[in-house]
């Protein structure tokens, strides 16, 4: 059995299962909320990168010295 891409149409029934799943009072909310987890996520991993690149930099640093 091969797997190929999502198209259209395996798109609208994954849409239609968290509509009925949630209600689509629900979905705003959840939009929201996985947004925020998104942004919150993308931060970490810029801080957790620029903190990698101070410390390389000071390990530079001291090797020069």
């Amino acid at each position: 059995m091969q797997f190929g891409r999502i198209g259209i149409p395996e798109l609208l029934l994954i849409f239609l299962l968290i509509i009925l799943l949630f209600g689509a009072k629900r979905l705003p909310e959840l939009g929201k909320a996985i947004g925020q987890g998104l942004r919150e996520f993308k931060k970490a991993i810029r801080q957790s990168t620029a903190e990698e690149e101070e410390k390389a930099e000071k390990e530079e640093e001291k090797d020069e010295e």
